[in-house]
């Protein structure tokens, strides 16, 4: 005779009430990994792995949220998470944790193959992108960041200097947020933009005739973060693909031990 083992239903101990009265904003896991293919402009697919944060409302009424819930949404995509897949998962996450809000955010590097400005070696740069999404009450929008690694050189430091002038690392950092349209806003894009609005682009390998040429470009063409960041917001400002942007420049100072920073929005900018 088999014995028949019963199994009594476990509480759901997340789905208590609370009487604390007090709401969550933001709830849910971070630094959780998989793996994302992402289209790039010419069209090719390209492989990356991700570190998503997944955060939904809590009402004050609820103890807590289901935390295994934000992992089965990311195990029911794909094997690769797309852009769309991305999008996708919004909807599914305000629905399955039984939320009117909430947001992911997917972080991950992506390359670029440049050639170098003179010897036109070829080779890959690095770029942090991070995907934004939001939803609230059935609504979601999609924001695009880029940190982008560039030179900057001191105006001040040339005007002033009988020798050179001080340049730096510098860090154009664009959030943008695509308007309603069904032209596609592509990471090189932003790129694009950040790079031309620096002293000078980075390469990832340069031969001497190529350093030759972007020691002279970055002297020839010296930017404050000021110039920096309305250079990319006047950029921006022309693109009807984008309805609202943040610009941050952060020059990491070689004659400081401080960084030099500016900061433009579009809500503040009156050309937009």
């Amino acid at each position: 005779m088999e014995n028949t083992i019963t199994v009594a239903p476990l509480v759901d101990v997340q789905s208590s009430a609370d009487h604390r009265k007090i709401n969550i904003d933001k709830v849910g896991v971070k630094g959780v990994r998989h793996p994302v293919k992402i289209r790039d402009r010419s069209g090719e697919d390209q492989a990356s792995v991700a570190e998503f944060n997944m955060y939904v409302y809590l009402p004050h009424n609820f103890k807590g949220t289901h935390m295994s819930r934000f992992l089965e949404i990311l195990e029911s995509q794909e094997k690769y998470i797309s852009v769309k897949s991305f999008k996708d998962m919004l909807p599914a996450m305000s629905k399955h944790l039984e939320s009117d809000a909430g947001v992911i955010e997917m972080t991950f590097p992506y390359f670029v193959e440049k050639s170098a400005p003179i010897s036109g070696v070829k080779s890959l740069m690095d770029y942090q992108i991070d995907f934004i999404g939001h939803i609230k009450n059935g609504i979601s929008d999609i924001t695009l960041k880029v940190t982008v690694p560039v030179t900057s050189l001191c105006p001040c430091s040339k005007k002033i200097s009988d020798y050179g002038a001080h340049n730096q690392r510098s860090h154009i950092t664009i959030t943008a947020t695509t308007s309603d349209t069904d032209e596609i806003l592509w990471i090189e894009d932003l790129i694009d933009v950040a790079e031309k609005s620096a002293s000078c682009e980075l390469y990832g390998l340069l031969k001497r005739p190529d350093e030759k040429y972007v020691t002279e470009r970055a002297y020839d063409n010296p930017k404050f973060v000021e110039d920096i960041v309305r250079d990319v917001a006047h950029a921006l400002n022309q693109d009807s693909r984008i309805s609202r942007y943040t610009v941050e420049a952060e020059n990491f100072e070689s004659i400081h031990n401080h960084s030099a920073y500016a900061l433009v929005t579009s809500e503040m900018n009156p050309e937009l």
